[in-house]
């Protein structure tokens, strides 16, 4: 029977939403105070969920520590404290949006675990605002 682990973490990243390919006005109507050209900054909550079997020799789906390790290296250590636009090779070219981080995140950990595990992650901007990607 499948079995359900999750692992939260949170960062701390600057951003802004723009699209270099609209107008000044564009991106001001449609992004706001997310246009900011100085930046804005969010405190990141993320819950990464791996779903799979439990392995009869350990117990675990997942060794939780393993997990730790693998989400401060592949997302902890690259956009904590960073400006995400300016500081991240991941969003020179892609609008650091909630929803593409999310998907960024999940395409940075999927190879590193097995195949026969379900991966989600969730990640919250704000305290009303989250976002989810299954793959």
């Amino acid at each position: 029977m499948p079995v359900t682990v999750c692992r939260s973490e949170h960062f701390n990243a600057a951003h802004r939403l723009h699209n270099p390919a609209w107008t000044d006005e564009q991106n001001q109507r449609v992004f706001g105070l997310c246009n900011s050209p100085n930046y804005h900054g969010h405190n990141y909550n993320l819950t990464v969920r791996l779903t799979g079997e439990v392995d009869a020799e350990t117990g675990y789906v997942y060794d939780m520590k393993r997990l730790s390790t693998l989400i401060k290296r592949e997302v902890l250590d690259r956009f904590d404290h960073r400006n995400l636009n300016l500081d991240t090779d991941d969003f020179r070219a892609l609008n650091p949006t909630a929803e593409n981080i999310a998907v960024v995140i999940w395409r940075r950990l999927r190879p590193h675990l097995d195949a026969g595990l379900a991966l989600s992650v969730t990640l919250h901007e704000t305290d009303r605002n989250f976002v989810e990607y299954h793959g």
